[in-house]
């Protein structure tokens, strides 16, 4: 019987090896300094809004360009709340849509279903915001908002929540537009850490008698928390920073009269591309900008708390075992 040969663990070009950690240390360090050299031009071109506002332009829902008063509170409102409603609606229908491909669907259809779910990202926001301005708000006016107005009538807060006119437009129809945006994205994302669960942790629950969503939530939930919570915050984030499917159905209105899922209003996003342009040097300019940096801070301090929550996650389970 030969030997085998003997391994060569000589580094034949060393200098490669430090040429790839440098790129790599260059890539991380450009993506550092490009988010920071952001945030900074934002303070910049923001500071004459901050200077003379200070944290009460959070608090102030005045918008007034001719008279040059600004204030953010309707902008945020707006990109919250629909981002809110979109989530709510958009995590169950996701979810619902990965459990089915991974654990109910028939072979034949997992692939088709599954291209044409991943075909809604593809198509362009404008498309869905033409839709929903021109298909899909007459149909919620018409066969949602006036029938919950005749039902509410007189009713306390129930009444005040689908009060406004029936045009179709405003925080609920964006809302509802967003989540049809970002169902795609989470549903793509669930599938696929889905998947990554190992199949023999799923057979042994079910060989032990085990429901199909006993084996989701006891198996494959808790296997791939991580990867769920972070496609819940992509579709998040792409709701947070939608502009122009918004821009057409939430109404673009800079007063917020009620607190009405019907009530016409505005966004960040919204307000930026409908304003930014023809705004003039000045306090108008540094107003919209600082609208930018509110919104920065919002998709910085989502992102923190989902770090927040995937530790919290990680230390319960760890005190269980």
């Amino acid at each position: 019987m030969t030997n085998p040969p003997p391994v060569n663990n000589v580094r034949r070009n060393p200098f490669a090896d430090r040429l790839f950690g440098w790129a790599a240390l260059g890539a991380a360090l450009l993506t550092l300094a490009l988010l920071f050299g952001i945030l900074a031009s934002l303070v910049v071109g923001a500071w004459p809004a901050i200077s003379k506002y200070g944290l009460g332009f959070l608090t102030s829902s005045v918008w007034d360009p001719v008279k040059d008063e600004y204030g953010g509170l309707v902008m945020i409102y707006g990109t919250l709340a629909t981002s809110a409603i979109a989530l709510l609606i958009a995590v169950p229908v996701s979810f619902g849509i990965a459990l089915f491909l991974t654990e109910l669907s028939p072979a034949w259809l997992k692939r088709p279903l599954g291209t044409a779910i991943e075909l809604l990202a593809a198509v362009p926001s404008i498309v869905y915001g033409m839709w929903g301005l021109l298909v899909f708000g007459p149909i919620l006016a018409t066969y949602v908002q006036q029938p919950l107005q005749s039902l509410f009538k007189g009713v306390p807060y129930l009444g005040a929540l689908v009060s406004g006119p029936p045009v179709g437009i405003g925080i609920l129809s964006a809302g509802i537009i967003l989540a049809i945006m970002i169902i795609p994205f989470i549903a793509s994302v669930m599938r696929d850490v889905f998947e990554v669960t190992p199949v023999l942790l799923k057979e042994s629950a079910y060989g032990l008698g085990s429901t199909t969503w006993e084996v989701v939530s006891k198996v494959v939930l808790p296997y791939t928390k991580a990867g769920v919570v972070g496609g819940i915050m992509l579709g998040l984030g792409r709701a947070l920073g939608e502009t122009m499917a918004v821009t057409f159905v939430i109404g673009n209105f800079n007063q917020l009269d009620s607190l009405s899922l019907f009530q016409a209003a505005n966004s960040i996003t919204s307000a930026l591309a409908n304003e930014f342009a023809e705004a003039g040097d000045g306090l108008h300019q540094a107003a919209l900008i600082y609208l930018g940096l509110v919104l920065f801070f919002i998709t910085f301090v989502v992102l923190s708390l989902s770090k927040l929550l995937l530790a919290q996650l990680r230390k319960s389970e760890g005190a269980k075992t």
